[in-house]
């Protein structure tokens, strides 16, 4: 049965009206994997040689020390990124299969996904380093490696349990940032504690099936949640609650535009999946961090750095465009909708998003004033020139939303991706990377500022013409948009 449900999706992929969209995402995903696959297994060489050459350190407790921060990341990416399968099963609940089989089917996608059994390309080799470099026991390696492999599953389900939880994840970062501050002013040492835990793994014999029951015990509790909702009329069930009416007065002065602008402001409110993207838009802010590590550390790799710390909500919001409204995107088609004002509200959001991430990332003048400039230079390029291809860049997006999906796992995570926006990226990243870097190499620092502010500027003073651009895309693109939302 299993096999046969496989074939069933198979077909429903190569049959899918998007295939070459589809097709051309699993090619780039297939990359991605390779890119993590090749950095996955280089490094536990880096790890067990710096540490053993350079810190003059044992490569174990180095790794123990500081997992427990891994762990933690670990979890976060899962819970962002780490989608059920269950969009492609919810067919099969109106045949006559039993529901414990689908079940277990998207218990056993589940189980093979690449965030469970990539880890295995860093611990496989790590072990045999141990092993056949380090002369370390075979037995308390294999205990060891068990352990750690089992936290990964641990993490798996757990993911599962958080979904839509908040506030409980967001209590879990808050705890392991508070802990990280306090070990780096040298109050509380988490990661000796850390060590301490996990190299009991390969220290005590047994300790290591800890873990492992921990992760039976959580798998089974994401089983039975997973069953108890894997209803079409209780997993996707729409949450009855009061309706409230909000309205920011000082909109309403820029018309029908301000009434979309309000729209939008109460969606980012309301919708779960809207929030989501708004709460991960501010970990790009983060990004700038990598200058201090090898290789962001030059002019052409901060700008790109700059495009995402000023941008995350740019990208996270504006690609999504107009898949935000697809649960009423066909009566916004039938009705007198001025899709210039519709747009440019949109736009406005965007705007809004970008000066705040602008404002923000000023605490990286604590780091250095050019990289700022440069940080702001980005920024500027944003606002007048990657807005627009952002948007433009929505008009290719035909995957629905649903913003009253319970969770992500019922119906709510789906790519927003294609190979159309994708090749928008590339203007979007290569072109400001490539004018800033030339212009500083010639002239300095504050003539690539400038270069990069003029674009900006040039691209707000032709606003009106670009619009009527993107304007002319939508338009074009508006039937297939409203064929794909209808049979997504």
């Amino acid at each position: 049965m299993y096999w046969r449900l496989l074939q069933l999706e198979f077909k429903n992929f190569i049959r899918n009206p998007q295939f070459g969209a589809n097709l051309g995402m699993k090619i780039l995903m297939f990359f991605g994997m390779a890119y993590f696959s090749a950095i996955f297994v280089a490094l536990p060489f880096i790890l067990y040689f710096f540490a053993k050459k350079k810190m003059m350190a044992d490569p174990l407790l180095i790794f123990c020390k500081f997992f427990i921060y891994y762990w933690a990341f670990d979890l976060i990416v899962r819970y962002f990124l780490q989608q059920m399968p269950t969009q492609n099963i919810k067919p099969f609940l109106t045949l006559g299969i039993s529901k414990k089989k689908i079940v277990n089917y998207t218990v056993i996608k589940i189980l093979v996904n690449f965030f469970n059994w990539g880890n295995l390309l860093f611990l496989l080799p790590f072990a045999g380093l141990l092993i056949y470099d380090g002369g370390y026991s075979i037995i308390h390696v294999l205990m060891f490696t068990v352990g750690i492999f089992a936290i990964f599953y641990f993490n798996n389900f757990l993911n599962i349990l958080l979904n839509g939880k908040d506030v409980v994840l967001y209590t879990v970062v808050g705890v392991m940032a508070g802990l990280a501050a306090l070990e780096y002013f040298k109050i509380i040492e988490l990661s000796y504690y850390s060590q301490l835990v996990f190299y009991s793994f390969y220290q005590y014999a047994g300790v290591f099936l800890i873990p492992i029951l921990l992760a039976i015990l959580v798998a089974y509790l994401a089983y039975q949640e997973i069953y108890k909702n894997f209803y079409l009329d209780k997993g996707l069930e729409l949450k009855v609650a009061e309706g409230k009416t909000e309205n920011i007065a000082f909109f309403d002065r820029y018309g029908v535009m301000g009434t979309f602008i309000n729209n939008d402001i109460r969606l980012l409110k309301r919708s779960k999946a809207a929030k989501s993207a708004l709460i991960a838009s501010t970990f790009f802010l983060f990004y700038g961090l990598l200058t201090f590590t090898k290789g962001y550390d030059s002019s052409f790799m901060q700008v790109f750095m700059g495009i995402f710390v000023t941008g995350g909500f740019m990208l996270m919001f504006g690609q999504r465009v107009p898949s935000w409204d697809s649960s009423y995107y066909p009566l916004m088609m039938t009705s007198n909708v001025p899709y210039k004002e519709y747009l440019k509200g949109k736009w406005s959001l965007i705007i809004i998003g970008i000066s705040v991430s602008m404002i923000l990332s000023s605490l990286y003048l604590l780091i250095s004033w050019e990289f700022y400039l440069t940080l702001f230079a980005a920024g500027l390029y944003n606002l007048g020139v990657n807005s627009y291809i952002t948007l433009l860049a929505g008009a290719f997006n035909k995957k629905p939303i649903d913003l009253n999906s319970k969770s992500k796992s019922f119906g709510g995570g789906t790519n927003n991706f294609n190979m159309k926006t994708i090749l928008l990226t590339i203007p979007q990243m290569v072109l400001p990377m490539a004018v800033f870097a030339v212009v500083k190499y010639f002239f300095g620092i504050y003539p690539a500022v400038a270069s990069l502010g003029i674009l900006g500027i040039i691209g707000f003073l032709i606003r009106d013409k670009i619009f009527d651009i993107i304007v002319k895309v939508y338009k074009t693109e508006k039937y297939s948009t409203l064929n794909s939302f209808k049979n997504a």
